[in-house]
């Protein structure tokens, strides 16, 4: 698949020229500049042409003793190796930089297709000192308003190499797999290990990453999606606006996603914080694998994992794996129980099934008499997967006690393979009379 990587400075709109290019709203908008960090990639299409486009974070005008602009270089010089079309984009409105003329001048250097596009071309606005960087004539567009975007990718189209008509290759179902967890847990270097080379940005900075950067990969679990997550703060702790976007863009990914990876550290394997992600997770009735990280830094994790399971007391369904991400130990055990709680969140049973579990499970125990009231339960199915969800008919669903209800999906647990699935079990009024006289 061809590549249009989008590069610049900061704060020139590459991230709204790439969200409209992708036409998604994946990337973070923020007037202000360092916003992007990580590369982030989206497959798009245009006229039958299918490619890839790549949003980098903003390369800096001068250097710097703050190390994250060093970090960003780092991948947005990974993008443009990978590309195989270059957008250098510029600020239309704004005279040219130092940091403009240097990013051009890189760009001159490399062997690659590169095209100039002046970005917030609305209105009236005077191009020829563009002309000035040698990139050729420079493409007005605006990413905000749509201005000339289809005439950018008819240029884009042109310059890859290979054939004028590249045909999307049939590809197996994709796994959306969020990574999730506080910051600086590991989710990132996570990544990078699961990819096998630097694919995200990993610094001992809190709160490095911003935007959900998704990576896409084959392996023993199928073909991934991995949505590398910015770590999820306390609320009291989240006060910027553009912090705030970011929670929602982790929360989104998690409600999103078809199996959760949640990451706690196994020094502190149980924070607050740990709790209220795992709460979103079943919050959403997701898939999940909780990964104990840094399991090298502890004496015993066999001993730990009693406390955990009592600690996720919620999350009974979740299998756990013990890795570091460090060294690489134990990360190869990931794949089986994330296919097996993949493959269970869109487990079917028959009606048939569901039933005779039903008879079994009521004629050994059945429900307890609630205020003088006899339950009775007529039938049972599945009306839906990922995640399953089954639906019994009783004569008043209010009588049906709590415990009952986890007593059923015990059953349901012990009958199919729901492991690192969540099961929905919902109760309603069974109404036909001639039908109510019979009770399983």
């Amino acid at each position: 698949m061809y590549t249009l990587a989008l590069v610049g400075r900061p704060n020139v709109g590459k991230s709204a020229l790439f969200n409209r290019i992708a036409e998604v709203r994946q990337a973070l908008v923020r007037d202000e500049p360092g916003v992007t960090r990580d590369r982030l990639y989206a497959e798009t299409d245009w006229n039958g042409h299918h490619f890839q486009v790549v949003d980098t974070g903003g390369l800096w005008e001068a250097e710097s003793d703050d190390e994250m602009p060093a970090y960003m270089r780092r991948q947005t010089m990974r993008a443009i190796r990978e590309a195989d079309v270059i957008a250098l984009v510029v600020n239309a409105q704004e005279d040219l930089s130092a940091a403009d003329e240097a990013v051009a001048d890189l760009l001159r250097k490399t062997s690659k297709e590169v095209l100039l596009v002046a970005n917030k071309a609305e209105g009236r606005v005077d191009l020829t000192d563009l002309y000035r960087l040698g990139l050729g004539d420079p493409v007005p567009v605006s990413a905000t308003h749509g201005l000339n975007i289809g005439d950018l990718l008819d240029l884009v189209v042109g310059r890859f190499p290979g054939p004028a008509l590249e045909e999307a290759a049939e590809a197996p179902p994709l796994i959306r797999v969020a990574i999730a967890g506080r910051p600086n847990v590991g989710k990132s270097s996570l990544v990078n290990r699961l990819v096998g080379r630097e694919r995200t940005l990993v610094t001992p900075i809190a709160g490095t990453t911003r935007d959900v950067v998704n990576v896409r990969l084959d392996t023993p679990a199928g073909r991934l999606e991995l949505l590398d997550t910015a770590g999820l703060r306390r609320p009291a702790r989240i006060r910027a606006e553009l912090e705030s976007k970011t929670v929602q863009r982790t929360l989104e990914a998690i409600r999103d996603a078809d199996l959760v990876l949640l990451m706690v550290s196994a020094e502190d394997p149980a924070s607050h914080q740990d709790l209220r992600i795992a709460s979103q997770v079943v919050r959403h009735h997701r898939a999940a694998v909780l990964v104990i990280n840094k399991a090298d830094l502890v004496p015993s994790t066999r001993a730990l994992l009693p406390g955990i399971r009592s600690q996720f007391d919620f999350l009974t369904y979740a299998p756990i794996v013990a890795l570091s991400v460090k060294t690489g130990w134990g990360v190869e055990r990931l794949w089986e129980p994330m296919a097996r709680a993949h493959a269970n969140f869109g487990r079917r049973v028959s009606t048939g099934a569901v039933n005779r579990m039903l008879r079994e499970t009521v004629a050994i125990v059945p429900p307890p008499t609630r205020h003088g009231r006899p339950v009775r339960l007529y039938y049972g199915t599945q009306v839906g997967a990922a995640p399953p969800h089954f639906v019994f008919f009783a004569n008043d669903p209010e009588l049906v006690h709590f415990s009952y209800r986890r007593h059923l999906e015990r059953r349901i647990r012990e009958r199919w393979d729901f492991a690192g699935s969540p099961v929905r079990l919902s109760f309603r009024p069974h109404r036909t009379r001639a039908e109510a006289d019979t009770p399983l």
